[in-house]
């Protein structure tokens, strides 16, 4: 059975887990009403996509 030797530092522990970090949404604005969504994803506001019309709105 594995049992740990010597203890891990605290800078060591922390240099492991540097990549264990979230990461920033990416936003963009629509083209056709301003507002912020997520890249190449139809608006959920207004229904466009790259200028077109997708989804109607009710």
């Amino acid at each position: 059975m594995a049992v740990q030797q010597r203890r891990v530092s605290k800078a060591r522990k922390n240099k492991r887990r540097s990549h264990h970090h979230l990461d920033a949404v990416m936003v963009t604005r629509c083209s056709h009403c301003k507002s912020l969504i997520k890249p190449h994803t139809v608006c959920p506001y207004c229904g466009y996509y790259r200028n077109k019309q997708i989804i109607t709105n009710k």
